[in-house]
This record gives C-alpha cells, sequence and structure tokens, in this order.
C-alpha cells in the first residue's frame, strides 16, 4: 500500500465511483490540502450485468487527471453476505428492505471506513448529498443543500463513531453547482450521467432481480370488501403505498390510481384501495428495531419520512425504538424510518410493526 509518510499532510481516501459526486469530492479535498487518496470499492455478484469494470475505467481516469493515487478494494463478497442476502431474505418475508441505507452501514461506512482508518486515513470521503457538522464532542448528521439530490436518509445507519471522520464534500452545495465544478476542474467524466439504482445491477431493476431471486407466483388484487379485482405478479414484490405493477380487471375500479394497502404472503394476496391514506386511523404508531441515533437522544416533536424524497411528516419520538406519526399512513415493515428536526438527520430504525391508532 502506500506510505502514511508521505507525502506529508493530512490524508483523505476518497471512495471513487466513477461518478462526477465522487469526483469532484476529491477535486475539492484535494483544493483543501489534503493529500488525497482515490479507493475504487468494487461490488460485483454473479449472474448480474455489473457495471464495475467501466466506473472503475471513470475512477482512474480520474485519480490520473489528479494525479492521485489510485487503489481497488473488492467488497464483493461482504456485499453478498451482509447486503445482499439479507435484502433477500426480508423480500422472502414479505418486507419491504431498504438496501442502500444497509449498503452504507456494511460497506461503505462500515468495511470501507475501517479500511480507509487502517491505512492512515485522516478523513474519509464519498460523494453522498449530505452535510456532517461537529458539536462539541458530538457529531451531528445534516440534509443536504440540495433537496433533490439528498441522501441522508439513507445515512441515518451510519454510526456516529464513523460519521465523525467522515466527509462530504459536496453536501452543501446543488448539482449544478457540482457540475459546474466538475467542468472547472476539467474533470474527465464530467459529462456523465447520475447512476440509477443498486450498484451491482447494472440495466436491471430491483423488481427483475426479485424475479429472479425470488420465483414470485401470480395471484389476486383485491379490493377492501376481499373481492377479486385483478391480478399481480407476486405478494413479495409490493410494498404499501405502491400504485404500479399490478393489473385491475374491474372496470369501475381500473379508471382511477389504486395503492397498495396491505398484502399476505401465506394466500399470496395484494389489497388495493383508490385512496392513498387511511380513513379508519388518526395516528400511526410505530416500533423500531436496529435503531441508531446520532447525537444526544431527545424524545418529543420531529419530523419523519420512509421513503426515499418523500415529505417529512409530523410526528414524536416516544422512545429510542418507538415513534408516533400525528397522521395515517400505510408504512412498510422492514422499511427505514428516518427522523429529523429541521435540516438535522437524528437517525432512526428499520420498522418491526406499524400499527393505526383510531
Amino acid at each position: 500500500m502506500w506510505s502514511p509518510q508521505t507525502p506529508k499532510g493530512k490524508r483523505a481516501i476518497v471512495g471513487l465511483s466513477g461518478g462526477v459526486d465522487s469526483a469532484v469530492s476529491a477535486a475539492l479535498l484535494q483544493k483543501e490540502g489534503y493529500d488525497v487518496v482515490g479507493v475504487f470499492i468494487r461490488i460485483a455478484l454473479p449472474g448480474y450485468p455489473c457495471s464495475a469494470g467501466n466506473d472503475k475505467v471513470d475512477a482512474m481516469r480520474v485519480a490520473a487527471h489528479l494525479k492521485i493515487p489510485f487503489y481497488e478494494i473488492d467488497l464483493s463478497f461482504h456485499y453478498k453476505d451482509f447486503v445482499f442476502a439479507e435484502t433477500m431474505k426480508e423480500y422472502a418475508k414479505g418486507r419491504t428492505p431498504n438496501p442502500d441505507a444497509l449498503c452504507n452501514r456494511e460497506i461503505k461506512f462500515g468495511y470501507f471506513y475501517q479500511f480507509a482508518m487502517d491505512e492512515g486515513a485522516d478523513v474519509v470521503a464519498t460523494g453522498h448529498y449530505a452535510q456532517v457538522r461537529e458539536k462539541g464532542t458530538e457529531t451531528h448528521l445534516y440534509a443536504g443543500k440540495d433537496p433533490q439530490k439528498d441522501q441522508s436518509y439513507f445515512l441515518w445507519a451510519v454510526p456516529e463513531t464513523a460519521l465523525s471522520s467522515v466527509r462530504f464534500p459536496v453536501g452543501g452545495l446543488e448539482k449544478t453547482q457540482v457540475r459546474v465544478l466538475a467542468k472547472k476542474f476539467a474533470l474527465p467524466n464530467a459529462e456523465r450521467k447520475d447512476s440509477q439504482g443498486l450498484c451491482f445491477l447494472g440495466d436491471l431493476s430491483i423488481d427483475e432481480m426479485l424475479h429472479t431471486e425470488l420465483k414470485p407466483t401470480p395471484g389476486e388484487v383485491l379490493n377492501e370488501k376481499g373481492e377479486a379485482i385483478g391480478t399481480h405478479d407476486g405478494a413479495v414484490l409490493y410494498t404499501l403505498g405502491q400504485r404500479h405493477g399490478f393489473t385491475l380487471t374491474q372496470k369501475n375500479s381500473s379508471s382511477v390510481p389504486h395503492y397498495v394497502i396491505a398484502k399476505d404472503k401465506e394466500f399470496n394476496t395484494v389489497t388495493v384501495s383508490a385512496d392513498k391514506f387511511p380513513k379508519h386511523g388518526s395516528l400511526t404508531s410505530i416500533t423500531l428495531t436496529e435503531e441508531n441515533w446520532i447525537g444526544a437522544f431527545f424524545p418529543g416533536k420531529a419530523k419523519a419520512r420512509f421513503r426515499y424524497r418523500q415529505e417529512l411528516i409530523e410526528a414524536e419520538i416516544l422512545s429510542t425504538n418507538e415513534v408516533r406519526l400525528l397522521t395515517p399512513h400505510y408504512v412498510p415493515e422492514g422499511q427505514s424510518l428516518v427522523m429529523y428536526r429541521n435540516e438535522q438527520c437524528l437517525g432512526g430504525g428499520i420498522v418491526e410493526k406499524s400499527t393505526l391508532i383510531s
């Protein structure tokens, strides 16, 4: 590996994904005076059209342009065991996991973070749109400046001990500003499009992955009365709130949007409603598991979301594993519930149980 003695100065180890956000992050840290090292995290699973080869080439070109050392770390096996396998187990149970949050906890700010610290990093950086701020002895996580790119939702499970040494150089910028900087730094990937979905899937969708791994069986779509009004591809494929991917055969049902409000894995049925929000409740009580709170824990009023980019919901934190949404919602078990006060991400947990309260 590289020598921790040369060059002099503080070392920033940056996860170079091949994308423009991590490339600009590396360039900004270099401009600040850090001795920057670029590391490509390879994740490839057998049977999937991974783009790691092309991504690595783009990352190498960025490193060469910035004249920084470049290395590769293969975390495919770790991803397979701690992210992919766990995600499939959850889907098979009929739950809705969040593989991005799991990847950040286990891979980017788990194995990669520890690797970087073992190699003498003073800071570990990625191209995430989020912000880290120190307040006394505490480290706090804040939303990214660009509300359309904010990724704090996916970072709720990262331990505070790791965040204290993490930098998100583009977190205080708008995406348009990042693109301008990429051109200013003459980065070779300045025009590269943003990636979508899970890194190892290539052009495949998560739905196609679930068909491959779980081999779901088609079943009936039910209305709130329990009457069959259509068909679906397999109950394990759907999440509460989803409004596509199933077929309604009754004319009076198919004329308006319907949302998944329940699913039964045992009987392989999906229940839908034209009402996006429950009518038979006023509050939503949620029990969390695997919760992670960033900074000092304070119960009380807050805001929550259980989907990426979802409008924040008025909520109350009752205890470290109990949260109440102050309006009724269909909340998927297994999904990440993330809590906020103003722009600060307080942390959150995995939804173990969701109950409507009259």
